[in-house]
C-alpha cells in the first residue's frame, strides 16, 4: 500500500490481486486538521510495520514446514515486501551478501530467516533520502487526466495547470457558467455547504465572492454577446418570437414599448434584417407590432409588403379552444381532481383503490394529479382516470368519507371531451416541440382540429354540440382569415405542394377555399420574383428566370421617342419569340410529381433537409423555402425561455438590475446551447404522478 498526502488530503494507493487480473484502485480521503509534513511518513512507516510483521509471520511458518517436511527449496522465493523497492542486494569483496539502501547506500546483513524488521526500521528512522523524497512526493498535487470527457467543449483538468499549479481564474469562470446554465443565487458561492464541497475537491481552493461572481458573470455575458454578434453579421433574415413578462412584486412589463424593441434591434445591429415577429393573440401585441412594423419598414422593403411580418402563435390559439371546452365540464373535472386528492392522502386509501384494481384485473399502475393551470395535464388525469371509472364507485363502498364520485352522466362527458382533446393534445405537442418543428407541419393539424369540430358540431351529444359551437367560433375567430405563412409552408414542404393546401382549404375554409388558393398562389409567385430580384443584385448578373416585366422595361429603354407603340409591342414579341420561355424555378417545383417517402413515420421527413439536398436544381427556391420553413409559428419556446424570469427575480432578489437579469436569462440559456444542454422545464408547477402500489 502506498500512501502520498497533497495538502490535507491522502491518496491512497492499492493493488488488489486476483486470480486473473491484477485491479490498482485508488481512494481520495479527505484529513481535517492535518499539516504536518511528518505526518506522511509516520503513516508510511505504520504501513511498513504492518507490512514487517506479515512478511515476518509467513516466512517463519514456511521455515517451520520445511524443516517438517525435510524440503529443501532450490528456487528462490519471490521478494513481496514493501521495503525491497528501497533495498537491494549487494556482494561485497569478500563474497558476503548484504542489503543496501537504494537512498543513502547504507548497508545490512542478510539474515537467515530473511526478516525485513530490520530494514523496516532504517526507512522508518533512520534514512534521510527516503525522508526526502516523501515530502518532495507528498508536495504534488495528483489530477490524472479525464480519458472520458462529457462534452467537447469541456477539456480536463480544467482548474489545474499542466505543472499542477491550481488555476483560480478558471475556477471563476467555470463557477460563473455552472450558476447561469442552472440559475443559482450569487450568495451560493458564500454558503458553508457549497465551500465546504469546494476544499474536499481540492484543498487549493479560494473563496470567490458573491460580487465577484456577480461582475465575472457579466464579463461572461459581454464575451457571449460579442461572438453571437459577429456570427449575426453573416446571416441575411432574422425571425424573432417575443413575449411579455414581468417580476413577482414589480409594475415593470420589460418588453411592451416598441421603442425598446427597436432599440434592442438597432443595439443588436439587426434592424434590417428581421424577417417575421411571432407574438401571442394579446390585443396589446397587435398595435405594437403595427407600429414596429411601420419603423423596420423605414430602413428596408418588408417580403410582400409585410404580409408575413406578423405570425400568431398556433399554440396559444389551441389553448384558447381548450379552455372553452373544459369549461363545460369544470364541475366534473373538480370532482375528478378532489378524488385524486382524497385517494392519495393516505397510504391505506391508496392501497383499498389498488385491491379493487387489481380485483377487477386493470392494465392501469398510476393515477395523475393535475396541475389546473396547464390543460394538457387536466386532459392526462381526466384520461387516466377514465381507465378506472368502475373502481370509483366500489372505493366509495368502502370509504363512506367519499363524496366527489362523478354519476354515469358525468363520465360520458367526460368521455366525449377526451377525444376531442386527444387531437388537440396532439397537435400541440408537434407545434409546441422545444426543438423549433418547421413551418409546415402546423396546417395539417389545424385541418385535424377543424374536422373533429365540425364532427361534434353535426353529430355529437347535445352538450357536445353547444361545446364544439363554443370552440369552433373561437377558431373561426384566429383562422377565419388565410394564414398565409402556414398555406406557404405547406406548398414547400415536396409531399403536399398545392393538392394538400387544396385539400386543408376546402375543409377549413368551405366555400372561399378557392379565393384563398388563389390567393397563396399570388403571394408565392411574388415572394419567389423578390428572391429572384435579390439573388441578382447580389451576384451582379441578370437571371434567365426574370419577370416579363423587367423585359418590357429593358425594350422600352432602348427604344428612341420617334418609335410609336405599335412598333414597341412589335419588337418586344420578337424578342419574346427569339428566346424560348423558360419555366422558373417554383413553376418547375409546382409541376413535377409530389415526393413520397419510403418510411411509414410522416414526421421523420425533414423538409429542410430535401430542400438542401435539392438546392442544386431550384438555386433560388431553395434559399425561400428554407427562409420560410424556419419561421416560427409558436412561441412557446419563447415562453419558455422567459418563465424563467419568475426565478431569477422572486421576491428575495427583486432589486436585480436590468442589466443583471439580462445577463442571467441570456448569458444563461447561450452556455447551455455551448456546453448541449437541454432547457430544464421552467413550469414550477406540474402534474403529480402517483404509482398504484400494485
Amino acid at each position: 500500500m502506498k500512501i502520498s498526502e497533497p495538502g490535507n488530503q491522502l491518496l491512497v494507493s492499492a493493488s488488489n490481486e486476483n486470480t486473473n487480473n491484477i485491479q490498482n484502485e485508488e481512494l481520495l480521503l479527505s484529513i481535517d486538521g492535518i499539516s504536518s509534513p511528518e505526518i506522511q511518513v509516520e503513516l508510511e512507516a505504520e504501513a511498513l510495520d504492518n507490512n514487517e510483521g506479515e512478511n515476518q509471520n509467513g516466512e517463519d511458518e514456511e521455515a517451520e514446514d520445511n524443516e517438517d517436511e525435510g524440503v529443501i527449496h532450490n528456487n528462490k522465493r519471490k521478494k513481496t515486501s514493501f521495503v525491497w523497492q528501497h533495498f537491494k542486494e549487494v556482494k561485497l569483496s569478500n563474497g558476503i551478501v548484504k542489503n543496501q539502501c537504494v537512498h543513502c547506500k547504507r548497508k545490512y546483513a542478510v539474515t537467515d530467516s530473511k526478516a525485513t524488521s530490520q530494514l523496516n526500521r532504517h526507512l522508518k528512522n533512520n534514512c534521510p533520502g527516503y525522508r526526502k523524497m516523501m515530502l518532495a512526493k507528498q508536495k504534488k498535487l495528483n489530477f490524472p487526466q479525464s480519458n472520458s470527457a462529457e462534452h467537447p467543449n469541456v477539456i480536463g483538468p480544467m482548474l489545474v495547470t499542466p505543472g499542477g499549479k491550481y488555476d483560480h481564474a478558471r475556477q471563476r469562470e467555470a463557477t460563473s457558467h455552472w450558476l447561469m446554465m442552472h440559475e443559482h443565487s450569487f450568495s451560493i458561492v458564500e454558503e458553508f455547504g457549497f465551500l465546504l464541497m469546494m476544499k474536499c475537491n481540492n484543498t487549493s481552493y479560494e473563496k470567490i465572492g458573491r460580487k465577484t461572481l456577480k461582475s465575472d458573470c457579466l464579463k461572461v455575458y459581454e464575451a457571449e454577446k460579442k461572438k453571437l454578434k459577429a456570427s449575426l453579421k453573416d446571416v441575411s433574415k432574422i425571425s424573432l418570437t417575443t413575449d411579455l413578462w414581468k417580476s413577482q412584486n414589480q409594475k415593470i412589463e420589460y418588453m411592451v414599448i416598441t421603442d425598446a424593441i427597436f432599440k434592442c434591434l438597432i443595439e443588436w445591429g439587426i434592424e434590417s434584417k428581421i424577417y417575421s415577429i411571432s407574438v401571442d393573440n394579446a390585443s396589446y401585441n397587435d398595435s405594437c407590432l403595427r407600429t414596429l412594423k411601420d419603423m423596420i419598414s423605414r430602413h428596408r422593403k418588408l417580403l410582400c409588403g409585410g404580409k408575413l411580418f406578423h405570425v400568431r402563435c398556433c399554440a396559444h390559439i389551441l389553448n384558447l379552444l381548450v379552455q372553452d371546452g373544459l369549461g363545460e365540464i369544470a364541475g366534473t373535472i373538480e370532482n375528478i381532481r378532489e378524488s385524486v386528492k382524497f385517494i392519495n392522502q393516505s397510504e391505506a386509501r391508496l392501497r383499498t383503490f389498488s385491491d379493487i384494481v387489481q380485483q377487477l384485473q386493470l392494465p392501469g399502475r398510476k393515477l395523475i394529479l393535475d396541475c389546473p393551470t396547464r390543460w394538457n395535464s387536466t386532459y392526462q388525469m381526466i384520461s387516466i382516470a377514465l381507465h378506472f371509472k368502475e373502481v370509483f364507485p366500489r372505493f366509495q363502498d368502502r370509504e363512506p368519507n367519499y363524496r366527489y364520485l362523478p354519476n354515469h352522466e358525468e363520465w360520458e362527458k367526460v368521455e366525449k371531451i377526451a377525444e376531442v382533446l386527444q387531437v388537440i393534445n396532439c397537435a400541440t405537442n408537434i407545434i409546441s416541440g422545444s426543438e423549433y418543428p418547421t413551418a409546415n407541419l402546423y396546417l395539417a393539424e389545424v385541418f385535424r382540429i377543424k374536422l373533429i369540430l365540425d364532427e361534434a358540431v353535426s353529430s355529437g351529444p347535445f352538450f357536445m354540440k353547444e361545446m364544439a359551437a363554443k370552440m369552433k367560433l373561437k377558431f373561426d375567430k384566429y383562422w377565419s382569415e388565410c394564414n398565409l405563412l402556414m398555406a406557404v409552408a405547406t406548398v414547400l414542404d415536396p409531399r403536399c405542394k398545392l393538392t394538400g393546401l387544396k385539400m386543408c382549404f376546402q375543409q377549413i375554409y368551405g366555400q372561399e377555399a378557392t379565393r384563398n388558393m388563389t390567393l397563396v398562389h399570388q403571394i408565392l409567385t411574388e415572394m419567389y420574383q423578390e428572391y429572384v430580384i435579390l439573388s441578382n443584385e447580389q451576384e451582379g448578373s441578370t437571371s434567365s428566370s426574370a419577370s416579363g416585366e423587367s423585359s418590357i422595361n429593358s425594350t422600352m429603354q432602348s427604344s428612341n421617342s420617334s418609335q410609336t407603340g405599335w412598333s414597341i409591342m412589335i419588337n418586344f414579341v420578337k424578342d419574346e419569340e427569339a428566346v424560348p420561355a423558360l419555366k422558373s424555378e417554383l413553376e418547375t417545383y409546382l409541376d413535377e410529381p409530389k415526393y413520397f417517402q419510403r418510411e411509414h413515420d410522416v414526421t421523420s421527413f425533414s423538409a429542410l433537409e430535401w430542400w438542401k439536398v435539392n438546392r442544386g436544381k431550384y438555386r433560388i427556391l431553395s434559399r425561400m423555402a428554407a427562409d420560410v420553413l424556419a419561421i416560427p409559428i409558436s412561441t412557446v419556446a419563447s415562453e419558455s425561455t422567459f418563465s424563467a424570469g419568475g426565478r431569477v427575480i422572486d421576491t428575495f432578489r427583486s432589486s436585480l438590475s436590468l442589466t443583471t437579469v439580462e445577463a442571467l436569462i441570456c448569458g444563461g440559456d447561450w452556455l447551455r446551447v455551448f456546453y448541449g444542454l437541454r432547457n430544464k422545464s421552467k413550469v414550477e408547477d406540474s402534474s403529480v404522478e402517483i404509482a398504484l402500489p400494485i
